[in-house]
This record gives structure tokens, C-alpha cells and sequence, in this order.
């Protein structure tokens, strides 16, 4: 027994040696200072404080901080610093070690990235894993202090979507959600293109098993196809580049299976019929750095002498880069076999900064000191400025604040110009109004609308890039709460909810003291039990929202209010108002009766074992209108807040924030259904019409696979028509029959189902 701990003790011994190792070259291969000394003290206080803990996977948990500073590293290209904060993010956490122990040990700079990344921490592989929203205000609070802790955060991420699988499918499904809905967009936003990809991917793997598989088989069948399409394609291209002498390299990009089956989900296309699968990158370092942008036309100038170019597909990033860093010219080209490819032109320091992000810019700064920051990421602290704005607002809803940010998380950029001519990036879809409060809260909320290119606009008016936007205001211009229907900028919502908020509350305050004052009249004392009860008899669920429809005038005080709190209404109706019985009459028995059905979970409930739904069960679960489940589908279950369970796909927009909000209420589906029951499907037609096509389309379905078409829905313009069918199907596997039949209909150029 003695010799085989020994021996399992040894080999750990070697697996993390190794490991560390593997850091250490890395770090030494790379441009920073040659800080050896401190990540090897680091390397040594990290293995002795986890000293015997393990992770899930079974492997000593050190290697978990040392995989983390490998990717912080050799992935994102950071230092010294971050290595060694990232070997000690779990220290504090997870020891008895303090801050202040870090402090004194390895610095204050150090200590302060360590303590940030404890802070946003909150035990997302525990029990206790918090509503994220509130972790993810605490990450971006902590960004503001040094950018380090979120990249640091990132890599963390990273590591354990690669070691996903030891954990139980509900913790995957919460996990894989949270990375997607938080991680992936804020990587793409810091530029770290690699990281991005790598994380949707490993979400999707996780989230949709089967369909990840399908597009990793067709990539791999079709790897021969796209290898002799792209030594065709770059021949000449080839040729063209050596003859101006200029020293590059060709890459292959390949499209992840995650976003082919993004642009699957939303152009409603098969695999076959997206043509962007393979793009081509030119790679050149240029003669004089200064000249890099020169240089890249120069190329595309060439190589559209060879290939015809796609006029609106041109790109460039070049005059003004993305807010995230990235820098690219992009041009698609036909190819000789009559397939547009798309051709990304960089040079080997824009090629960096795309895939490492802000991190790559050090490498091309000159005695720069290790890592320290520079006023070169303006538009890095614009962005860390706009949501500082948002947090200086704390917002009564973390979710909202989370979706807030996210819509700039996601956003491409446009170029609006201002009357003098200064150029402003906004993101794309921002409206009038939103350019006024990027400029100025007072701008924004005086706003009466805007001239676009010296035309008269409403303020909902989408800017597209190269406007010209003037901005007219008037002093008796209030907020108005549509407004926040329109705006699509972070800034903007953040604003008028604010200004909404202090209006409401003056409204409020004006409702409190009507009620007071009426209750005083008519002997009565003020408690809030006595004004919860009034908003209950009024059927408005909240005491605050009373208040605001009495200061609005929409609710009158009288008679029937003081019976209602005196008892004087009749027994009948002490739960309210007579409102509140009429949309009921007849049903509530009935009501009761159903609820009663649900299935509850008790208090001593693993939630690690998948639940499966059959015939005889699924009537206990909760189905929302939001998605619609059927059986086949991927699918998750949510606990809500009475302990029922609600299904859902696992791709809803619901299920996202319920994954992020509540990981620890989500529950494993697995369906055990044998087609005895039905359920509703629609299937999105489209095509060109001719005489008899709706009838092979009823045949097909009705006649050959003996389904009920249950509601049909067609409307034909200038020859071309769309529409839907609404089936009663047995499961996911009925609709791919039915939609692969139907593909075999001359003239049906669109078939696809709707969620």
C-alpha cells in the first residue's frame, strides 16, 4: 500500500514539474523581462497551500493554476505579474492565506490583481454559486482598477471549459451558458480573438453534443474539398506576392462548427449552403513599419488583378481599427470555380493584436517596462469610462445591467461624423438619440430629434456609417420612458433609466403623501401593511408602483377603499377588488386542481441526476410559451422560486439568463418518450410559386408521413411566397423527416423550423 502511495505521489510529483516547466519555457521564449526568480517563488507557494487537494478530474489542483498561467502567457502574451497572480488566483479563495500575506510576500501589484480576482470569484464551481450578474458588476468594478484581473479571469475560463467534462451535465449547462453569454462576448471586446472562438466552441460542444459532432464530421469529410480549393485559389496569388518581394505567409482560416451553426440557426441554411466556410489570410511583415497600410493596399491591388472583387464586401479596418485593436483589410474574391472567398490582409502585428488583443500592442512598444500600461488603449478606457458611468447608477436589476453591457459587448462599430466634422465610432444599430447622449446627458435627454446628412430625422432613426448627425434639442424636451424601446447603446439606457427613476421617485413620494393625507382625513393610521392592501384591492402587485399610479392620478381614493381596510367588504372579496374575480369565474377549482399536479422538489433533491421526462410525468413540468420544447430537443430544466420545474430548450434566450442568474437551479432533461403523444411544430416556407405547389407541400406531409397540419399560413408577392405550417408532430426526429422530404419540391428554395 506504502510503495503504490509513494508511487502515486511521485507521479504527481512529475505531472506537475512537467507542467511547470512547460510554463517556464514558455515564458522564457516570450519578449518580457526574464523575471524567472518570482514566478518560480510563486510556483512554490501555490503547490505548497494546495498541498493534497484535488480536482474533480482526480489531477492535483495545482495544475489548475498552472494551466491558467500557461494560457495567460503563451495565449493572451502576458508578464511576470499576471503569471504569477494567475499561479495565486486561488490561494486566497481557497486557503488560509490572506491578502496581506500575498502582500508581503510578492507586492502590492501583485496582491491587488490576486484580491480582485478573489472578489469576483464567488465559488462559480460551488454550491453556492451566486446569481452571476452580480459577479460579473463586481469583474467589470475590479477591470476598472487594472485590466489584468478580467484577462486573468478569462484565462481562468478557459481552463475550465477545457476540463469540463469531470463536472455533472446541469453545472455543464450553467457553465457553458454563463461562458457564452458573459466570457466569449467580453474576450471578442479585449480583441482576444482566439480565446473567443475557443470558448463558443467548447460551450456549444457542451450545450448541443449531437449537432457539434454533425458540423465536426462535415468539416472533417470535407477537409480534402477546401484544401484543393485553397492551393488552387492561391497559386497565383502566390506568384503575385513573390514577385513583389514581400515576405508572408498563408493561412487557412476555417469557420468553427459553433459559428456555422450560429449562421445556420439565423440564416436558416444547411451546412452545404454557407460559403464562407474557408477564408484565406495573407500575412506579411512589412519593409518599414510605418508603411504597413500602404503596404496592405499595395496587396490588394494585386491580387484583384487576378480575381474579380465583391464591391460591398470590401472591409477595411485599416483607417480605423476596431474599438477591441483589430486592424485588417478584408476583400472577397471570386474564385475560377465560382465560390466568393474571403481574403483578410494583415500585417504580422495586426495579426497579433487579432488574436491576442491589447496584449500584442507591448511587443511593438520599445523599452517599454514590464507590462506597464500606456495611453495608447484609448479606446480600451473609453470603454472601461462608459461602464464605469453605468456602475456609478447602481440599477435595481443586475440582469438589466448585464444585458446593458452585453449589447456593447457584442457591437460592431460604425463612423458618424459630427456638424465640425470630428469622427465618433458608435456601435452599429444606435439611433439618433443614442449619438446625443454618447456626446452629452443634457444633449440626450433635451433631444426633439437630428438632422442626418442636413435631413430632418426622428430621434429612432438607425445611423449608418459616414453620416453627418447634428443634433437639435429643446428645453421643454422631457425623457420619455419609449425612449428606452430605441436606444441601443449601454450609455443611453443607463441615462434615461436613470432620469426615468428620479422621476418616478418624485412621483412616488407625491402618491405617498396623497394617501397620508387621506387616510388622516378619514381616521385612519398609515402602515405599509394598510398601503400593500390598498394595492392589492387596486389589483397593482407592488407598494411603490401604487404609490406612482396615485401621484399620476390613475387611482382615486374613496369610499370603497377605507371599507377595505376596515373589513366592511363584503366576505366574498377580502382577497381584492371585484376585478380581480371576473377573468376566473368557473375556473378556480379547476385552477387549483392543475396546480396541485405539478411536481415539487423536495428539500433533499439531487439535482446531479438528469431528470427524465416520459408520457406519465410530463404533465408535472412546467413548458413556458418561450421556447416551445419537444422531445428530441436539447433541453434543460429550471427550479423557479416555487420549487416547480420549468423545461426548456437549451438555446432559448430565457434559458441564457436563467443559466447565468440561477446555475445552481438548472437541471439535467433527458427525454423517454415512445410517439404516442403530440405537439405543436411551425415550419417557415419559402420559394417561388406556381400552380399546385401548396398542394404537393399537404400531400407530403399529410398523405406520405401522417401528420396533422394543423394551421396554414401563406401569403405570394410578385411571384415569390412565404409562409408557415403549423404540425402536430411527435418529436424533433418528425420534423427533419418532414423537412428533408420537402426539400425534394422543385421551387421550395427555403425550408426551415421556427423555434
Amino acid at each position: 500500500m506504502d510503495e503504490e502511495k509513494i508511487s502515486q505521489e511521485e507521479l504527481d510529483e512529475k505531472l506537475v514539474n512537467n507542467a511547470f516547466q512547460e510554463l517556464l519555457d514558455s515564458y522564457l521564449s516570450s519578449r518580457h523581462r526574464k523575471k524567472v526568480d518570482l514566478i518560480t517563488k510563486a510556483f512554490n507557494f501555490a503547490r505548497q497551500a494546495h498541498k493534497g487537494v484535488r480536482r474533480l478530474s482526480g489531477e492535483p489542483y495545482i495544475m489548475h493554476p498552472i494551466a491558467v498561467a500557461l494560457i495567460a502567457c503563451k495565449e493572451v502574451g502576458l508578464g511576470s505579474t499576471s503569471i504569477c497572480s494567475a499561479l495565486l488566483h486561488d490561494v486566497v479563495e481557497d486557503t488560509d492565506y490572506t491578502v496581506e500575506d500575498i502582500e508581503n510576500i510578492f507586492g502590492p501589484k501583485i496582491a491587488q490583481i490576486v484580491d480582485g480576482l478573489t472578489k469576483i470569484s464567488g465559488g462559480i464551481f460551488g454550491e453556492q454559486a451566486s446569481a452571476q450578474a452580480e459577479n460579473f458588476k463586481k469583474l467589470l468594478l475590479t477591470m476598472s482598477d487594472d485590466i489584468r484581473v478580467i484577462l486573468i479571469k478569462i484565462c481562468d475560463r478557459l481552463h475550465n471549459m477545457r476540463t469540463l467534462e469531470s463536472q455533472p451535465a446541469n453545472k455543464q449547462y450553467k457553465i457553458a451558458g454563463e461562458t457564452l453569454y458573459i466570457y466569449a462576448p467580453l474576450a471578442n471586446r479585449l480583441g482576444l480573438n482566439k480565446v473567443k472562438s475557443e470558448l463558443e466552441n467548447l460551450s456549444f460542444k457542451f450545450e448541443h453534443p449531437d449537432e457539434y459532432t454533425n458540423i465536426s464530421k462535415k468539416l472533417e469529410t470535407t477537409q480534402k474539398q477546401r484544401e484543393k480549393l485553397f492551393d488552387e485559389f492561391t497559386k497565383p496569388i502566390r506568384a503575385a506576392l513573390d514577385n513583389m518581394h514581400i515576405q508572408y505567409e498563408l493561412k487557412q482560416r476555417v469557420k468553427t462548427p459553433y459559428s456555422i451553426w450560429n449562421k445556420m440557426q439565423n440564416k436558416h441554411v444547411t451546412f452545404e449552403e454557407i460559403y464562407d466556410i474557408l477564408a484565406l489570410r495573407i500575412i506579411f511583415t512589412p519593409r518599414v513599419r510605418e508603411e504597413e497600410v500602404n503596404e496592405c493596399f499595395n496587396i490588394y491591388v494585386a491580387i484583384s488583378r487576378i480575381y474579380k472583387s465583391h464591391p460591398d464586401r470590401l472591409r477595411d479596418w485599416l483607417s480605423h481599427p476596431k474599438a477591441n485593436g483589430y486592424q485588417a483589410l478584408h476583400v472577397t474574391l471570386m474564385s475560377k470555380t465560382g465560390q466568393w472567398i474571403e481574403v483578410q490582409i494583415r500585417s504580422d502585428r495586426m495579426d497579433e493584436v487579432a488574436e491576442q488583443g491589447f496584449a500584442a500592442h507591448w511587443k511593438y512598444k520599445d523599452g517599454l517596462e514590464d507590462e506597464e500600461y500606456t495611453e495608447d488603449e484609448a479606446e480600451l478606457n473609453d470603454w472601461l469610462r462608459t461602464i464605469k458611468e453605468i456602475l456609478d447608477d447602481p440599477q435595481p436589476d443586475a440582469m438589466d445591467f448585464l444585458d446593458t453591457i452585453k449589447l456593447n459587448l457584442f457591437a460592431s462599430e460604425i463612423f458618424v461624423f459630427t456638424p465640425k466634422g470630428e469622427i465618433k465610432t458608435m456601435p452599429t444599430g444606435c439611433t439618433a438619440l443614442d449619438f446625443a447622449f454618447s456626446i452629452h446627458t443634457f444633449l440626450g435627454s433635451h433631444c426633439i430629434g437630428a438632422k442626418v446628412n442636413h435631413k430632418l430625422v426622428p430621434l429612432s432613426h438607425k445611423l449608418k456609417s459616414g453620416d453627418q448627425v447634428e443634433i437639435l434639442t429643446s428645453k421643454s424636451q422631457h425623457v420619455s420612458p419609449a425612449w428606452i424601446n430605441f436606444v441601443s447603446t449601454a450609455k443611453a439606457k443607463a441615462k434615461i433609466q436613470a432620469i426615468l427613476r428620479r422621476d418616478n421617485r418624485e412621483v412616488q413620494k407625491k402618491g405617498e403623501e396623497i394617501l397620508m393625507d387621506f387616510l388622516q382625513k378619514n381616521q385612519q393610521e398609515y402602515t405599509p401593511a394598510a398601503a400593500d392592501r390598498l394595492a392589492e384591492f387596486h389589483d397593482i402587485r407592488k407598494r411603490n408602483d401604487f404609490f406612482i399610479a396615485l401621484g399620476e392620478k390613475r387611482v382615486l381614493l374613496g369610499e370603497k377603499d377605507i371599507d377595505e381596510l376596515t373589513g366592511k367588504n363584503k366576505k366574498g372579496d377580502e382577497k381584492g377588488g371585484w376585478l380581480k374575480y371576473v377573468p376566473f369565474v368557473g375556473n378556480k377549482k379547476k385552477k387549483e386542481e392543475s396546480q396541485k399536479e405539478l411536481f415539487v422538489v423536495p428539500d433533499k433533491f439531487n439535482r446531479k441526476k438528469p431528470i427524465f421526462i416520459t408520457e406519465d410525468n410530463i404533465s408535472q413540468y412546467k413548458f413556458p410559451g418561450c421556447c416551445h420544447p419537444i422531445p428530441g430537443d436539447d433541453a434543460l430544466g429550471y427550479i423557479d422560486n416555487k420549487n416547480q420545474i420549468e423545461i426548456h430548450k437549451r438555446n432559448c434566450p430565457v434559458a441564457a439568463k436563467l443559466k447565468t442568474s440561477f446555475g445552481n437551479r438548472i437541471l439535467d432533461i433527458k427525454w423517454d418518450m415512445h410517439k404516442t403523444l403530440y405537439f405543436d411544430a411551425t415550419i417557415r416556407l419559402g420559394g417561388i410559386d406556381r400552380l399546385g405547389l401548396l398542394n404537393e407541400v399537404t400531400q407530403i406531409i399529410s398523405a406520405q408521413m401522417n401528420v396533422n397540419i394543423h394551421t396554414v399560413n401563406i401569403t405570394c408577392e410578385e411571384g415569390i411566397f412565404d409562409g408557415s405550417i403549423e404540425l402536430r408532430v411527435h418529436d424533433r426526429d418528425d420534423v427533419k423527416t418532414i423537412i428533408n422530404n420537402l426539400k425534394g419540391i422543385p421551387d421550395l428554395k427555403e425550408i426551415s423550423q421556427i423555434m
